[in-house]
C-alpha cells in the first residue's frame, strides 16, 4: 500500500504510518496522549512526509525552541538578549546577573520561565554560577519548563509539550564509559541548581536527557550563519538527515525555520543535512557516526567506493598533479611509490608529498597561533604560506585549500584591507560551486560578502551580478521577509541605480 498519513499539523506536512513501497519495515507506535501515532522506520528513526506537493523557497514547518540558551563564541563574541538573540541595547538581570535582555518586551516574554530559573540561580554561589555552561543551562530550563507545563503555568499543546522531548533518541547505549560519567557529572550539578526533592528529580533520566541533546540540539545561527545560542526543537529534530537533503534549515531570531529548496512531491520524506557537506562521502560518515551514531545511506553516500565518489574524494582531500597545467586528480600506485595521475599518467613521489604535507602542517600551526593571539597581519603572512605550500600540494578544489583562504577572507576583512579581501572571496567562489548544492546558503552569503566588496570598492556593475546571484539562493533558503533579506534587496536596488548612473554618465560624456 502507499503512504497513509495519521498525523500531520495541517500545514502539508506529517508522521507517516504505513508500508513503504520500496518494502522498508515500519512500525506504528502509539502516542502517549492517545489522539496521534508516529512512523517510525526500522533503520532511521521517525520521518517527516510531505502531505502536499512543496516548491523551492517555501517553507515546510517552523517551531519556537522548546527552550534555548544563548552562547559566546569567536564568531559572536556579545552578550545576547535571552528572548531574541539581539546584541543591542542590553541590560543583565540584576537578580541572578546571568541572562540579558534588549528590553521589557523580551524580559516579559521570557519572564514566566526566566523567573523560575533566575531564584534557582540566584541561590547558587557566585563564583560556581560564572562556570555554568550553556549545556547546564539548557538542561535546568528544561525541566523548570517540564514542571511549569505540568502546573498549567505554561500551556501545553501537540507540538510543545514535554513528551516530544521523550521520544527523542538517547543513544545512551553508544557512548563510552568516559561519556557517561561526564553526563552523570553534569546531571548531579543540574540537580543541585534546582535544589528539588528526590521524588520530584532523576540523575538517571537527566543524564540521558543530556545524550539527547547532544544529538537533537541544534545551533541557533543569525542570518549568516554565525552561531548565537543553542535550542532545542523536537518536532524539526524528527527531520532525517541527507547529504544531499531537500530542505534547509535556518532561524528568524529563535524560530527555526525549514524551507524547501527543490520541489518536493507529495509524499516523499523531508531532509536536512545535519553535518557539513562539504568533503568525501568517509569525511561525512565519520562525523555523521561520532556525533549521531548511523550511517548515512542517502543518494550520494550509497555510491562510495564506486569510481565517481574515488574521484570526489581525491580531488576534495587528495593531491594535485605534478603537472601544474593538468587538473587530474591522484590515486595511490599500487607499488606504493606515489601517486598517479588519473588523467596524465604522471607519478608524484610520497616523499615529496610528505615532505610539503610536514611543511603545511608545521606552518598551519604557526598561523594558529598568531591568529589566536590576535596579531592578525602576522597571522596573514602565516595564512598566505600555508596557501603557497596547499598550491603545490593540493587539488585547485581541496577542501583545505578552500578553508585556507576563507581564513584569510576573514582576516583581510578584520584588517579592513578590502581589494585583499575580495580577492580571497572570488577564489573561493569556484570550489563553494564545486561542493555545494547550487542552492546551498554559503553559496548565497558568499556571493552577498562578495558584492557588498565589490560595491564597496567602486566594482558596480559586478556587484550588481553578485548580488543578485545571492539574492537568488538566499530568496530561496532564507525567504524575502525578514530583516536580513530586505537589507539585501535594498543593497541590490541601490547598486543597480548606481550602475545605471555611472553608464548614463559614460554615454553622456
Amino acid at each position: 500500500m502507499g503512504w497513509v498519513v495519521v498525523a500531520g499539523d495541517g500545514l502539508g506536512v506529517g508522521l507517516v504510518a504505513g508500508v513503504a513501497r520500496d518494502g522498508e519495515k515500519w512500525k506504528a507506535v502509539r502516542a502517549r496522549e492517545g489522539e496521534k501515532w508516529n512512523a517510525v522506520r526500522a533503520e532511521k528513526g521517525r520521518c517527516l512526509f510531505t502531505t502536499r506537493d512543496f516548491s523551492p523557497g517555501e517553507v515546510i514547518l517552523s517551531e519556537h525552541p522548546y527552550v534555548s540558551v544563548t552562547s559566546k563564541n569567536k564568531e559572536s563574541p556579545n552578550s545576547k538578549c535571552e528572548w531574541c538573540f539581539s546584541s543591542s541595547n542590553l541590560k543583565k538581570c540584576s537578580a541572578c546577573h546571568v541572562v540579558w535582555y534588549c528590553g521589557s518586551t523580551c524580559q516579559k516574554l521570557d519572564w514566566k520561565l526566566h523567573s523560575v530559573e533566575c531564584q534557582a540561580l540566584a541561590k547558587v554561589d557566585k563564583n560556581r554560577v560564572k562556570s555554568i555552561t550553556p549545556s547546564i543551562r539548557l538542561m535546568v530550563k528544561l525541566y523548570l519548563r517540564r514542571k511549569l507545563q505540568q502546573q498549567k503555568i505554561v500551556p501545553t499543546t501537540a507540538t510543545d509539550n514535554y513528551n516530544l522531548v521523550e521520544s527523542l533518541v538517547s543513544h545512551m547505549p553508544d557512548l563510552e564509559e568516559k561519556q557517561l560519567v561526564l553526563y552523570a557529572q553534569m546531571a548531579n550539578l543540574v540537580a543541585l541548581i534546582l535544589q528539588w526533592p528526590e521524588s520530584e528529580i532523576n540523575i538517571k533520566e537527566i543524564a540521558e536527557n543530556f545524550s539527547k541533546l547532544s544529538c537533537n540540539a541544534h545551533s541557533i545561527c543569525d542570518s549568516e550563519l554565525r552561531p548565537l545560542g543553542t535550542g532545542l526543537y523536537p518536532a524539526i529534530s524528527i527531520i532525517n538527515h541527507s547529504c544531499l537533503p531537500n530542505s534547509v534549515l535556518v532561524f528568524e531570531g529563535r524560530l527555526a525555520v525549514v524551507r524547501a529548496v527543490q520541489h518536493i512531491p507529495k509524499g516523499f520524506e523531508v531532509s536536512i543535512s545535519y553535518v557539513e557537506t562539504a568533503g568525501s562521502s568517509i569525511t561525512r560518515q565519520k562525523a555523521l557516526k561520532e556525533q549521531y551514531f548511523f550511517s548515512c545511506t542517502c543518494s550520494r553516500c550509497i555510491k562510495m567506493g564506486q569510481f565517481d565518489d574515488i574521484e570526489e574524494s581525491a580531488v576534495l582531500e587528495g593531491y594535485r598533479c605534478k603537472d601544474r597545467r593538468c587538473n587530474g586528480f591522484l590515486l595511490r600506485d599500487p607499488g606504493d611509490k606515489g601517486f598517479i595521475c588519473q588523467h596524465c599518467g604522471l607519478l608524484r613521489n610520497k616523499e615529496e608529498i610528505e615532505n610539503i604535507a610536514s611543511e603545511v602542517k608545521s606552518m598551519s600551526e604557526k598561523a594558529s597561533m598568531a591568529l589566536s593571539s590576535g596579531n592578525n597581519t602576522q597571522a596573514s603572512f602565516a595564512y598566505k604560506m600555508v596557501e603557497k605550500l596547499q598550491l603545490e600540494l593540493c587539488h585547485p578544489f581541496s577542501i583545505n585549500l578552500m578553508q585556507t583562504r576563507e581564513t584569510l577572507l576573514k582576516i583581510f576583512m578584520e584588517l579592513q584591507d578590502w581589494k585583499e579581501a575580495l580577492m580571497y572571496c572570488r577564489l573561493t567562489i569556484p570550489i563553494y560551486l564545486r561542493v555545494y548544492p547550487p542552492f546551498h546558503p554559503l553559496v548565497g552569503l558568499q556571493y552577498y560578502t562578495c558584492g557588498k566588496l565589490e560595491w564597496l570598492l567602486g566594482e558596480t556593475e559586478e556587484a550588481v551580478k553578485s548580488l543578485t546571484k545571492a539574492l537568488d539562493v538566499l530568496r530561496i533558503t532564507h525567504g524575502t521577509k525578514t530583516p536580513f533579506m530586505m537589507e539585501l534587496l535594498s543593497k541590490l536596488e541601490e547598486a543597480r541605480a548606481e550602475a545605471s548612473y555611472k553608464r548614463s554618465s559614460l554615454n553622456e560624456d
